[in-house]
C-alpha cells in the first residue's frame, strides 16, 4: 500500500513469496548487531526467511564473512563456518549463536586443500544432513606493486581465491548439490572492472572467479544450482579498508568519490546476499552483483597514492 500525506511518503510495504519488506519513515523497531550497531535493514525481510536451510561459509569467522553469516542465522538459517584459525572460529560460532539462538558449527579447513575440504563437507552434512547455500568468501590480499611481488606471493592469492572457490564449490557439487540443488555465492571484487595498481594479484583473481561463477551456472543450472557472486566495494570496518587508511587519507577521499556519497558497510554485503538466496532471486544466475554505491564507476582509489610508493 502506498500512502502520501501533503508529498510525504509515510509507508511502503510489499510481500512477495517468502519476503516480507517494510520501509517506513519513522524509526522502527530494530535489532543491534554484532558490532553493537542498530540493523535498519533487518524488519524488511521474513526472519523465518532461510528456516530450514543450512550455509556453508568459508572465511565466516571473521569479516564481512562473520556478518554475512550472522545475518543468515537471523532469518532462520543453520551455518558452517570453515578456515584455517580454529580459535577464531570457535569464537565467532560461540558469539553467532548466542547472538542469534541458531546453530553454527566450526570446521578447520583450508580452501585449498581438497582433502580437508571433503573431511568438512562430510562432517557438516553429518550434523545437519543438507547444505542449501554455500558463500566462497574466502581471500587473501595486500597492497604490493606487482613490480615488488614475490611469485610466491601471487601465486598464493590466486590458490586462495580462483583455486579455493573452485574446490570448494566441486566438493560440495559432488557431495550433496548434484542431487539436491542449491545456491553457489562467490565473494568478488570490484579490482578486476579496471585497472588498479598493486593490485595485480588480487585483480587476475576475482576476475578468474568471476568467470568462474558464469561457467558453473551455465553447467550446473540444468541441476537445480544458482551461482551468482557479490563484488563489494570499499566497506567500513574492513581490514582491506584499514590497510588504505594508512596511506594518507584515502578513506575520506574514498567517500567523496562515491556517487551515494558513503563507504559502504558489512551488512550491505550480507543483505544483498540475502536477497540472493531468497525465492525472489530464484530466476537470477551467473550474475556478479555489485555492491559499492556506484564506486567502480567513478572511483580510482589507490591511483590517488604515488606510483613510486613503497608499499
Amino acid at each position: 500500500m502506498l500512502v502520501l500525506r501533503k508529498g510525504v511518503l509515510r509507508t511502503f510495504s510489499f510481500k512477495f513469496a517468502n519476503l516480507n519488506c517494510s520501509l517506513r519513515m519513522e524509526h522502527s523497531a530494530s535489532i543491534i548487531n554484532a558490532e553493537d550497531k542498530t540493523d535498519l535493514y533487518h524488519n524488511c525481510f521474513n526472519p523465518n526467511l532461510l528456516r530450514g536451510n543450512v550455509a556453508f561459509v568459508t572465511g565466516g569467522g571473521s569479516g564481512i564473512g562473520y556478518s554475512i553469516t550472522e545475518v543468515l542465522m537471523r532469518h532462520g538459517c543453520k551455518t558452517v563456518i570453515a578456515s584455517r584459525n580454529k580459535e577464531k572460529l570457535e569464537k565467532a560460532a560461540n558469539s553467532l549463536k548466542q547472538l542469534t539462538a541458531q546453530d553454527c558449527y566450526p570446521l578447520v579447513m583450508d580452501v585449498r586443500k581438497p582433502d580437508q575440504i571433503m573431511s568438512a563437507v562430510d562432517s557438516a552434512l553429518g550434523r545437519f544432513g543438507r547444505i542449501d547455500f554455500l558463500i566462497n568468501n574466502s581471500a587473501g590480499n595486500f597492497l604490493c606493486p606487482a613490480s615488488n611481488m614475490s611469485f610466491n606471493a601471487f601465486k598464493t592469492v590466486m590458490e586462495i581465491d580462483a583455486q579455493g572457490t573452485f574446490n570448494v564449490s566441486k566438493v560440495l557439487f559432488d557431495k550433496y548439490m548434484k542431487d539436491h540443488g542449491g545456491v553457489i555465492v562467490n565473494i568478488s571484487a570490484t579490482l578486476q572492472l579496471r585497472g588498479v595498481p598493486f593490485q595485480a594479484h588480487a585483480s587476475s583473481a576475482k576476475a578468474a572467479v568471476d568467470t568462474l561463477t558464469k561457467c558453473l551456472a551455465v553447467e550446473w543450472g540444468r541441476l537445480g544450482i544458482r551461482v551468482v557472486g557479490v563484488a563489494p566495494g570499499p566497506t567500513g570496518d574492513t581490514e582491506g579498508l584499514n590497510r588504505l587508511g594508512k596511506a594518507g587519507n584515502m578513506q575520506y577521499e574514498t567517500s567523496q568519490n562515491i556517487p551515494l556519497g558513503k563507504i559502504g558497510n558489512k551488512l550491505d554485503i550480507g543483505y544483498s546476499i540475502l536477497y540472493l538466496l531468497s525465492p525472489v532471486a530464484s530466476y537470477i544466475t551467473g550474475h556478479t552483483m555489485v555492491v559499492d554505491g556506484g564506486d567502480w564507476m567513478t572511483s580510482n582509489h589507490f591511483g590517488l597514492m604515488k606510483p613510486n610508493s613503497n608499499l
